[in-house]
């Protein structure tokens, strides 16, 4: 199912389009309904200046909340990375055709592994998906053969090296659905378009601040796409770049 926070700039068109609907409500349609009189434009004021506060507020939790979740995508692909070298080399621990097998999974298994990262299709990532599960079954039975041959600590060690190779996948994997919720979203959209209501309703003279009433609109659409972006794993601009993987692929022997 596709999310349409995965693409921030319809996040921001959106945003933009509806908040700035928002705020013409306010300037002509609440305006016939219940004129302002001028003495209450100071309490508007103030009432307007509350609600951005609070939408301010709002605004910067969401986007803590988004950095919280992109920080653990990143330590996680290093913490792959670390896992997959690891049990690389504690494969020469097992005999030479299984060290052989195991590596040559290992191989293949990283290249899935930077292309999770780096891929931005859908039905590409469900097939990467697809043949990282049939390569972590080939890597764990690989390992778990030797051991029940010839149970020693030092083949249980390249077991358990290979347990934490599958573990950092699953971190991973459990990060890029950690999202921000959608109730979250809801309310900090449903503050935005109150406070655009607000400001076309104080204008004095709607025609006029008509241009205006693009300003606050933009911003706030610019934060909900700086967000956005950030809160999505494979749509945007901010990503994780998988350089401690791509490192790693580089450094290992072609055989």
């Amino acid at each position: 199912m596709i999310n349409p926070l995965d693409f921030p700039l319809l996040v921001f068109a959106l945003s933009l389009f509806v908040l700035w609907i928002s705020a013409r409500t306010g300037a002509t349609l609440l305006s016939r309904l219940r004129t302002l009189p001028e003495d209450n434009r100071d309490d508007i004021g103030i009432v307007l200046a509350a609600s951005l506060t609070l939408l301010g507020l709002i605004i910067g939790f969401t986007f803590s909340m988004g950095v919280s979740r992109y920080d653990p995508r990143k330590n996680y692909e290093e913490a792959e990375a670390n896992a997959i070298g690891t049990e690389y080399l504690r494969a020469g621990l097992l005999s030479a055709a299984d060290a052989a097998k195991v590596r040559a999974l290992l191989r293949n298994y990283l290249v899935q592994r930077v292309a999770f990262y780096t891929t931005r299709d859908e039905q590409q990532i469900r097939q990467i998906n697809v043949r990282t599960a049939q390569l972590q079954e080939a890597l764990w039975s690989a390992v778990t053969a030797p051991a029940a041959a010839q149970p020693t600590p030092v083949v249980a060690l390249d077991v358990s090296g290979m347990n934490d190779v599958l573990n950092s996948q699953g971190y991973t994997q459990a990060a890029w659905w950690n999202r921000i919720p959608i109730a979250a979203w809801a309310l900090m959209a449903a503050i935005a378009v109150c406070c655009n209501q607000f400001v076309g309703y104080g204008a004095r003279k709607a025609k006029a601040n008509g241009t205006l009433f693009l300003i606050l609109p933009f911003v706030v659409s610019v934060s909900f796409f700086l967000i956005a972006d950030i809160d999505s794993p494979s749509g945007g601009i901010i990503r994780v770049h998988p350089q401690n993987l791509e490192s790693l692929a580089e450094s290992l022997p072609a055989r």
